[in-house]
């Protein structure tokens, strides 16, 4: 008589079985998604799910990053040899090709491009009639994106509006969408910031040397630091300090901040951010401390 073995799945096991479930929904439902890849340490648990997925296939998507041009050398250097390692189109757009077209004008030739993402996103989306856009984002991160269905409408001007979701019982997913209008899809966005590490850590998944600790001139902002580049250099009365940091999340030079960190390995990694006790963007994104640009207004214009 034999007997049935019941397998105990850890919630990482359950995390990914759920991401899985949600990127083939989109496959199946959708005409022509797109994931977004930024090089960044949530777009690359994304290509692993993707990977169990849709492997020894390809994926049924290109990938795509809205680029900024500012962004770190080591982040898209990456992004590029990943892509080509996994053997997948990547898309890549501009935001300076979108200032040089009229689209976004700065206000100021040191202003921050985060914000102005969404237009070159918006025009891309528009560019190649990409009717769901797959990213990295998690509730987590902040108070606009915990808002979010795991599926998240868009109208025909790329707007969301947090009032007027569909509902989603019973991980019942609607990625049915009219021609010019678009949906969202967070595959991770039950994640947590310590989930990412531990998955990263499971997987053995390679990151850009910047998510590890490493020394680099900083000056201090208020309780943030921002690092001194030839796009933020040090003004007048600052002191610039030689500090042993680290990034927790990356993005555009302007706007993200490293953490003071001696963390060198996944597993050290691991530890501090079991022990933090300041959100992600809260420790490390500049652009979220005005009201201007909150999330939530940005979201409402079509950002990711």
């Amino acid at each position: 008589m034999s007997t049935l073995t019941k397998q105990t799945l850890s919630h990482l096991d359950w995390l990914e079985a759920e991401a899985i479930h949600i990127m083939r929904e989109v496959a199946g439902q959708c005409e022509r998604p797109v994931l977004l890849f930024s090089g960044g340490k949530d777009s690359i648990c994304l290509l692993r799910i993707a990977e169990k997925a849709f492997r020894p296939g390809r994926f049924p998507f290109p990938l795509m990053h809205i680029d900024t041009g500012h962004n770190y050398k080591e982040v898209t250097d990456f992004r590029d040899k990943r892509a080509a390692e996994l053997g997948e189109r990547l898309i890549v757009r501009s935001v300076e090709d979108s200032i040089k077209r009229g689209s976004v004008v700065l206000k100021s030739a040191d202003e921050s491009r985060n914000k102005h993402q969404s237009v070159t996103l918006l025009e891309a989306i528009a560019e190649f009639e990409f009717d769901a856009c797959i990213g990295g984002a998690r509730r987590d991160e902040e108070k606009a994106r915990a808002k979010e269905r795991v599926m998240s409408f868009r109208d025909e001007f790329g707007q969301w509006d947090p009032k007027n979701q569909r509902p989603e019982l019973w991980n019942l997913y609607n990625a049915r969408t009219f021609k010019g209008e678009n949906i969202r899809a967070f595959p991770i966005s039950n994640w947590t910031e310590m989930d990412v590490w531990q998955y990263i850590e499971r997987e053995k998944l390679e990151l850009p040397s910047i998510y590890f600790a490493h020394k680099r001139p900083v000056v201090r902002r208020g309780a943030l630091l921002q690092p001194v580049t030839e796009l933020t250099p040090a003004k007048p009365g600052d002191v610039v300090e030689e500090v042993m940091v680290r990034f927790r999340t990356v993005g555009d030079i302007t706007c993200t901040a490293p953490v003071e960190s001696t963390a060198s390995t996944i597993e050290q990694i691991v530890v501090e951010t079991a022990t933090t006790t300041i959100t992600e963007r809260g420790a490390t994104r500049l652009d979220d401390q005005t009201s201007e640009a909150s999330m939530e207004q940005r979201k409402k214009e079509g950002y990711f």
